[in-house]
């Protein structure tokens, strides 16, 4: 079975009202032997050039994603991935002096997942999230993390170093869906640490259903209307990201 997706990014009615750019970043791909690699960064709102450091994150580590797998038949080891994500902040550092600013103003979170045939494996920092579905029902692979304060998180630019963290699971889910902080409320219950099947099942039953492959241009747009909803936004005046991935 192929792999088919709808996504979407919109932004926050908050950042609308501030004159801001939409901060999150996303990408979506298909890799040789059937696997799938997706991956979300919010901006730091409080970051001059968060929508900037987001885009980069994306864009290197898809790149450096697809390099592997053209020259390796198995996925990166961690060391692996630790050393990319040295390289992405290395990236940014350079970019921030070009500029005359500082790698703090880049600041952006990072929820990712490759998945091959036998394994998935996901790289997280942050407040993004992301949930995969097995037959009894929904895990949270990637539980969004808060800094010392409520409204803080990690992020990519964080010194001395980031806080990483890499999993790896057996393939057991033949879903998954990757969001920005903006659609965690309406996604998760934070009482109890589980992902909501009510928000999850009828959304990806549309998903499920088509027989395309790749990303579905009509779902999307009816995702990206669906996030930017009155009934949405009252409930989350943030940046809205999410990715629904079936199939493989």
């Amino acid at each position: 079975m192929a792999w088919r997706w709808a996504s979407a990014s919109v932004i926050g009615t908050s950042h609308i009202q501030n004159s801001d750019r939409l901060q999150d970043a996303y990408v979506v791909t298909e890799l040789d032997d059937h696997g799938i690699l997706a991956i979300v960064s919010d901006g730091a709102g409080s970051a001059k050039f968060g929508a900037y450091g987001a885009w980069l994150t994306c864009r290197f580590l898809s790149v450096r994603f697809r390099e592997w797998l053209r020259a390796n038949s198995d996925l990166p080891s961690d060391e692996i991935l630790v050393g990319w994500i040295d390289e992405l902040r290395d990236q940014i550092s350079h970019t921030a002096t070009q500029r005359e600013g500082t790698p703090r103003q880049f600041a952006a979170t990072l929820a990712a997942i490759i998945v091959s045939p036998d394994e998935a494996v996901t790289l997280h920092i942050g407040d993004s999230a992301i949930v995969a579905r097995n037959g009894a029902g929904w895990d949270v692979l990637c539980w969004p993390e808060n800094g010392e304060y409520a409204s803080s998180t990690y992020f990519v630019t964080d010194d001395p170093e980031p806080r990483l963290n890499i999993s790896r699971h057996q393939r057991e889910h033949n879903a998954f869906a990757l969001f920005s902080d903006g659609v965690g409320d309406l996604a998760l219950s934070h009482l109890e640490q589980v992902a909501h099947p009510r928000f999850f099942d009828p959304m990806f039953r549309p998903v499920d259903a088509e027989s395309g492959e790749g990303r579905l241009v009509e779902l999307s747009a009816m995702l990206a209307t669906y996030l930017a909803s009155p009934s949405v936004c009252e409930r989350t005046d943030d940046d809205k990201t999410l990715i629904l991935i079936s199939g493989g």
